[in-house]
């Protein structure tokens, strides 16, 4: 027994010892997506400011495949020393796993350390679609079952998932045209192949202002700065309760020693109160919505119960 006392109190004053002098080298930052994409370009923004606030360069490694499996699980399996951060998301850590088998435990395997923001998503249709606010496309949706599509970036995608919540709150019967990918999904809604959908401020916003789609609401019940005057879905359509978005932060791998794990919050934190990458942040769509560690993993693990409800009640399932 003491000698058990004795062998942790060696490791933990080692962990300590090794967090005093951390980082004494560059921390790689791994991105599951290609670069462009919102969380490379959120992950970039925050490895540019936590390098300044760390003294050492984050760098930024892109390990794209899979719909964010791939990277997701590269940082999963790496050393817990504090030299390797997941740009993570809802996708390959939120969604994934409750779809597809995936070669990692998110509960296991990684440990939150700071939650950066939440992209809003916007309800769009072509700017010809017969409705004139929520209300109205709500009502004529739902007197017309079966009649109308939808379009996704793919089944099981955030997207999806998000609008089948929509559709169920709402009372709506449409069917679900998935695409690969947004780019095509909102391609084909802006030339009229599909009916509506409900994809990132990001990806929407854009084309909304060039009058290219119409919108009609966001899916922040408080609705966002990052769009006003564009209404809560959750009061537009009557659906309180609608409060949804896609989520961003930083984890590390299982093993982390918690005095490194408590830094990178300190800095993450303090990163995202500088006005520089809060106006970042707004260009790429996200709203900073910031937590720290324990509000973090509470935050996990509600989203996760959230998103296994809605796959279960729209009985989404995906072919291995």
């Amino acid at each position: 027994m003491i000698r058990m006392f004795l062998i942790a109190a060696a490791l933990l004053a080692a962990a300590a010892v090794h967090a005093q002098g951390y980082p004494n080298r560059s921390i790689r930052m791994v991105v599951p997506w290609p670069p462009g994409q919102a969380t490379d370009l959120a992950g970039r923004v925050m490895a540019l400011k936590m390098s300044e606030l760390l003294g050492q360069p984050v760098v930024v490694d892109n390990r794209a495949g899979a719909g964010g499996t791939i990277g997701t699980d590269n940082a999963a399996t790496s050393p817990g020393d504090g030299y390797t951060i997941l740009a993570a998301s809802s996708g390959p850590v939120t969604v994934n796993p409750l779809l597809q088998k995936v070669p990692y435990d998110v509960d296991k395997q990684l440990v939150p350390v700071q939650l950066v923001g939440i992209s809003p998503y916007l309800l769009v249709t072509h700017p010809s679609f017969p409705a004139a606010n929520a209300k109205e496309f709500v009502d004529l949706i739902r007197a017309n079952p079966g009649k109308y599509t939808f379009s996704s970036s793919g089944t099981g995608a955030t997207a999806h998932l998000i609008a089948e919540w929509f559709n169920s709150l709402a009372q709506l019967k449409a069917v679900h045209v998935p695409y690969k990918g947004s780019a095509p999904s909102l391609t084909d809604l802006m030339s009229g192949q599909v009916a509506y959908s409900i994809e990132t401020l990001a990806g929407t916003g854009p084309h909304v202002r060039a009058g290219k789609l119409k919108t009609y609401g966001i899916s922040f019940e408080k609705g966002s700065a990052l769009a006003p005057g564009v209404p809560p879905l959750a009061q537009a359509a009557s659906m309180p309760g609608f409060d949804i978005g896609a989520w961003l932060g930083l984890m590390v791998p299982a093993g982390t020693p918690r005095e490194i794990v408590a830094r990178l919050s300190d800095e993450a934190a303090k990163a995202l109160q500088t006005t520089e990458v809060r106006e970042r942040m707004a260009t790429i769509g996200i709203e900073i919505i910031s937590r720290r560690p324990d509000e973090f993993a509470a935050y996990l693990k509600g989203e996760s119960a959230r998103f296994a409800s809605i796959i279960k009640n729209a009985n989404i399932k995906i072919e291995q």
